[in-house]
């Protein structure tokens, strides 16, 4: 390289013969007139040698000619292959091509506001819960394609109304909603390939759209798939949490160091690009959407109602009455007609019981008063044998259900219809006589 450079230099700077060049150098004017004549510089070409793969060439283009996805582990088998399994990967990799084909990807220009990515991470470390459980929970994680902006947080599981309600949580914080939210096949979202109800009266309150991605093609929402990662690396090394608002609470604190940073792809900073992006964004409506966990249930005697595995008590005097139940991520709240009946904390444990001391109090006074009507309802009946239940000055009866007035019979009047006597008479006395030639004392 450093002679090829020199002939050309002494040849063309200073004029000199390609003799007297080549009696400088020591080399022969053959070699200084190629190097003159080459427009490139000289570069060692080793000459292809015959490897052990150019005999079974025909075999492995056979084979992927009728299963091109083959793998090379599986072709070494099928061809009998028996030499270093590298030579042989090394061929078909180069071959496969011509029967697979070459899936090139476009380079992706976002415009500002069209396209949010979301994605739930499930960080490995389980976070304590409380009642003496740990769990891995999902995170929701939420990347604005344009700017690059990242947002994300913890929630307590995969159900559709806690995953809307995580995205209403991070929209807000944005203040706007992007024109598209991508999303893969998550079930609670799109599991059927079609967006659920839920999904899509989210959406058509916020005025977006939810796109799905195709089947098997993580590379659809890289961008979010690629900032999981980050978070597995840059986040959570050397961290601890003692509990989900924690994890939360070190997330937010970390969020703005991750959105400072240069992001080569866009060359800039996350956080300086976000203003254009929520400038060409979607307003948020006046009325937030329907998220979080709702059911309607009728409250049975036990004055409780389930949400994701674990018990809340209610007021029991709804009991017998249908309940509306709504849970956000930290709160439980269950109304009857209208009028919160019960409000509590939610738990991110399992099957665990909440009970308000209050309702447990009520339910007791209610059975103290159900005792003691009953009881003074045996006292105010007048109870003749064969007679129909008569009302008492107060006017109180057993009435049926259509209205007609119940008798009440004493427990006597049954015994003496089956003849049942649970109260014999004494036991008749035993007359004892006396034996001659037997002893008063014998005879006893």
């Amino acid at each position: 390289m450093e002679d090829w450079a020199e002939i050309r230099r002494l040849r063309r700077a200073e004029g000199v013969s390609v003799s007297e060049i080549a009696r400088r150098l020591g080399i022969s004017r053959n070699t200084v007139r190629s190097a003159l004549t080459s427009d490139r510089p000289p570069k060692y070409v080793r000459a292809p040698r015959p490897t052990l793969a150019d005999g079974v060439e025909a075999q492995v283009r056979a084979v992927l000619a009728e299963f091109p996805r083959m793998p090379a582990t599986v072709i070494a088998q099928r061809i009998g292959w028996t030499h270093s399994l590298t030579t042989l990967k090394d061929r078909v990799r180069q071959i496969r091509p011509e029967y697979v084909g070459i899936d090139p990807v476009d380079r992706v220009v976002y415009q500002p506001g069209e396209i949010a990515q979301c994605d739930l991470w499930f960080p490995a470390p389980p976070i304590p819960v409380g009642a003496g459980q740990e769990r891995v929970l999902p995170v929701l994680v939420m990347t604005l394609a344009f700017s690059r902006f990242l947002t994300a947080t913890m929630i307590p599981s995969r159900q559709v109304g806690d995953i809307l309600a995580g995205m209403w949580t991070l929209i807000s914080q944005v203040g706007r909603v992007s024109k598209t939210l991508v999303w893969d096949r998550e079930s609670a979202i799109g599991g059927t390939g079609r967006v659920s109800a839920p999904a899509a009266a989210f959406a058509g309150t916020l005025a977006t759209r939810i796109r799905l991605a195709p089947p098997r093609d993580p590379e659809f929402k890289g961008m979010v798939e690629r900032n999981n990662g980050y978070f597995e690396t840059s986040f959570l090394p050397g961290r601890r949490f003692t509990s989900p608002t924690d994890f939360n609470a070190q997330l937010g604190d970390w969020l703005p160091t991750a959105n400072a940073r240069t992001v080569r792809a866009i060359r800039g900073r996350p956080q300086d690009l976000l203003a254009a992006d929520v400038a060409a964004m979607v307003a948020l409506p006046p009325v937030a959407p329907q998220v979080g966990l709702t059911h309607r249930v009728r409250l049975a005697r036990d004055y409780y109602v389930r949400v994701d595995g674990c018990d809340y008590s209610v007021d029991p005097r709804v009991i017998g009455r249908f309940v509306d139940i709504t849970a956000s991520a930290t709160r439980v709240e269950v109304r009857c007609a209208g009028r919160v009946v019960a409000a509590h904390t939610r738990s991110w444990a399992r099957h665990s019981v909440i009970t308000d001391p209050d309702h447990q109090a009520t339910a007791a006074q209610m059975r103290r008063a159900l005792a003691a009507e009953r009881h003074a309802e045996q006292h105010r009946q007048v109870h003749t044998p064969g007679s129909v239940a008569t009302a008492d000055a107060a006017g109180t009866v057993r009435r049926h259900a259509d209205g007609h007035v119940v008798a009440l019979r004493p427990l006597p009047d049954y015994d003496a219809l089956f003849g049942v006597n649970f109260t014999p008479d004494p036991a008749p006395e035993i007359a004892v006589t006396s034996t001659p030639g037997i002893s008063e004392e014998a005879s006893n």
